[in-house]
């Protein structure tokens, strides 16, 4: 299938590796200018120039802090009439497991990463998209959104908050043909799937194999999921034939939720 996105440009956020990185390959592949971000300059340029090798397309990379109103800017600026925006994030530690050793300071620094600046992205990029009659932001959040559990809980605290901003923004501009959706992954392949099997082997007293079996035994599909699912998942969220899906919650998690809605 075409998605009729061939030429279109996109902004992915962290997207030197993981699911950032897997989300700019499939952009690429269906033709579109990526403008990959990420801290390090050298994990970048070569993520760049692995996608360059394999799609032939035009990429761009931008070493910037997105969670710095200086690195937004600057991510912004190289790309200011951007029809995609992908939001992401390295994510956080699990931290202290109680809520009441959660400190000020740790809420601050999630907040700020996971909610605000995926917003203030959203609001650079937003007003352009709707002139311009197209926009696609997917944002990146997590399966912790509809199934919380307390390790993480002041990560899923923000970016539950950045699904509610996401929803309430999606009915005001999609009749500009601008849609926003929100894809909560679970165990999918990346590095951060090896370092929780690497602490669960630290702290349960198991070998790395044992973690790792654990983690996968988890899952309904019994198996992780493939960065490439992930990444076309996201590329026809930001297709033309999606403009009618806004204000929607992805899971990609092997089927693992067990509620109904």
């Amino acid at each position: 299938m075409d998605l009729g996105i061939r030429e279109r440009k996109a902004i992915v956020c962290a997207s030197s590796k993981g699911l950032g990185k897997a989300c700019a390959f499939s952009l690429a592949r269906e033709g579109c200018t990526v403008v990959l971000n990420g801290r390090n300059h050298d994990t970048l340029a070569s993520t760049a120039a692995e996608i360059r090798a394999a799609t032939n397309a035009e990429i761009l990379t931008v070493v910037a802090d997105i969670t710095s109103e200086s690195g937004r800017a600057t991510l912004v600026s190289a790309c200011p009439d951007a029809d995609i925006l992908v939001n992401n994030n390295a994510g956080s530690d699990p931290g202290a497991l109680q809520f009441q050793d959660w400190e000020p300071e740790e809420w601050r620094r999630v907040l700020e990463a996971s909610f605000l600046a995926p917003a203030f992205m959203i609001r650079a990029l937003l007003p352009g998209m709707r002139a311009r009659k197209f926009g696609r932001i997917v944002n990146i959040t997590s399966s912790r959104v509809k199934s919380p559990t307390s390790p993480r809980g002041v990560s899923t605290a923000a970016r539950t908050a950045l699904t509610a901003l996401a929803k309430t923004i999606s009915l005001d501009v999609v009749a500009d043909n601008v849609t926003i959706n929100n894809l909560l992954p679970e165990r999918i392949e990346t590095g951060r799937q090896e370092l929780q099997a690497q602490r669960m082997a630290q702290t349960g007293g198991i070998s790395y194999e044992q973690a790792r079996a654990r983690l996968v035994e988890s899952i309904a599909a019994k198996r992780f999921g493939r960065p490439d699912e992930f990444g076309d998942a996201c590329a026809f969220l930001c297709s033309a034939q999606a403009g009618y899906i806004s204000g929607e919650n992805l899971r990609l998690d092997g089927g693992s939720y067990r509620g109904l809605i």
